[in-house]
């Protein structure tokens, strides 16, 4: 897929994940060559010509108005964070990309580092913008059954779910899961397009593995700021874990992410056993590899 812009090959995309039914329109009959959407019933849709939006599509018109991309954004029936992603796209097709970010900031602020053994008994750990781990506290650090496997840099959350032979076998609904993973990377990708550790990680998850580029394609854009997530931990079985995902000010982009269960609950006890460790686990690898 390298015709045309990146606007238009997330257009493209979204476009063939809808289905005629999906938006009031019929089916029709005979076999459709194209997956989703034709090009001509999103343009009836959108209220703009057939040759406008194929122009739109393939890259050779870069400049719709706010109207256009409002209506392509209902049609598309895109949730909140896939049409900021489509705004991201139409600034940059019009050469008005986003300001380069400062490289990421990798260092945990010592605070941090304390609040992290504050929450104990609760899991919790801190990502960066692309999900590198940067910082964790013991539960936090053994939720990921099998990441400490790996050196520190190339602990990444997202790595791990499609790339450690643990990362499956870990989320109950992994499915769900990957697809938010990939979901927010593509957020990422939208606020800057050029950041280096994004191409590197992404280059290599397409390449390694097929489930991660099937749900790069699609184009979905998903930030989560909370929910519940279904673990199957070899060490303590079944955990079923809220979550919260905080952004920590004064950082480019650092997230804090704690789980939590109702005390006195199988999932409490569960969480009670990952912060239990032999006295050679007390040091976290970025403490002794500082």
């Amino acid at each position: 897929m390298t015709e045309g812009t990146e606007l238009g090959r997330f257009l493209r995309a979204r476009r063939g994940q809808l289905r005629p039914q999906d938006v009031g329109l019929r089916a029709g009959t005979g076999v459709r060559r194209t997956p989703g959407l034709r090009r001509e019933e999103l343009a009836t849709l959108a209220g703009v010509s057939v040759d406008y939006y194929t122009r739109l599509e393939r890259g050779r018109e870069t400049r719709p108005s706010p109207a256009v991309v409002a209506a392509l954004g209902e049609s598309l029936q895109l949730s909140d964070d896939a049409l900021h992603r489509l705004h991201e796209l139409v600034a940059l097709a019009a050469g008005q990309p986003p300001a380069p970010s400062p490289g990421p900031a990798r260092q945990v602020r010592d605070s941090v580092r304390v609040l992290l053994e504050t929450v104990r008994p609760a899991p919790a750990y801190v990502v960066s913008r692309t999900n590198d781990l940067l910082a964790a506290n013991r539960p936090g650090l053994r939720l990921f059954s099998g990441i400490t496997d790996w050196p520190w840099e190339r602990r990444n959350i997202t790595r791990y779910m499609f790339l450690h032979p643990m990362g499956r076998k870990l989320y109950r609904d992994w499915e769900e899961m990957a697809a938010h993973s990939a979901g927010h990377l593509r957020a990422v990708a939208g606020a800057d397009p050029d950041m280096p550790e994004l191409a590197q990680l992404v280059g290599e998850l397409v390449v390694k593995s097929p489930e991660f580029a099937r749900l790069w394609e699609r184009y979905d854009v998903q930030e989560r700021g909370g929910g519940e997530k279904h673990f199957q931990h070899p060490e303590v079985g079944s955990i079923r874990l809220s979550f919260e995902v905080m952004m920590i000010s004064r950082t480019d982009g650092q997230r804090l992410v704690t789980y939590q269960a109702p005390p006195g609950t199988p999932d409490h006890d569960a969480m009670l056993l990952l912060d239990m460790a032999s006295p050679s686990e007390a040091t976290l690898p970025e403490e002794a590899e500082r």
